[in-house]
């Protein structure tokens, strides 16, 4: 049966049915893991929004009309028209490290929503430890984050 309140204990069910722990050391070893997990999520959301800001910087045309104009109606133009620039390797790239990233906290989530405090614990201090390790210093990205998931 599956737990719907936080609870403590070494029997637990993460993301799949094979991933069960059963002995304390299955357990923390599973702890390591979601914690390791959680520090990368951070690892690659700071790549990502450096990756951003370097893209950003190494565009240093001035805007065309279409795109003065977008910035002063947004919501008339659309960022897909106005030339091949738009669709320019480092936007894939971009959108790569954000669907990676994306599945990462999405999964660490349903990690969480096994309801094992333990587990809950390991994210939630992976991802501090990783924002103080790799994102602590950000005062010098000035990039607007667009991240959607709750795991930021």
């Amino acid at each position: 049966m599956m737990h719907m309140t936080f609870y403590w204990g070494k029997k637990v069910t993460i993301l799949f049915d094979s991933w069960k722990t059963d002995s304390w050391t299955s357990y923390f070893i599973s702890l390591l893991a979601c914690f390791l997990v959680s520090v990368f999520y951070q690892y690659m959301e700071d790549r990502r929004l450096r990756f951003k800001l370097l893209s950003l910087k190494t565009k240093k045309s001035p805007p065309s009309s279409t795109e003065s104009a977008s910035l002063n109606s947004p919501l008339l133009f659309s960022k897909f028209s106005g030339g091949g620039r738009k669709w320019a390797a480092p936007r894939f790239a971009g959108a790569i490290l954000f669907g990676v990233n994306s599945a990462i906290g999405y999964l660490l989530m349903l990690a969480i929503m096994s309801f094992n405090a333990g587990v809950f614990i390991a994210v939630v201090v992976g991802l501090a430890i990783g924002y103080l390790l790799f994102r602590g210093g950000d005062e010098d990205l000035v990039v607007v984050e667009d991240n959607s998931c709750a795991c930021s």
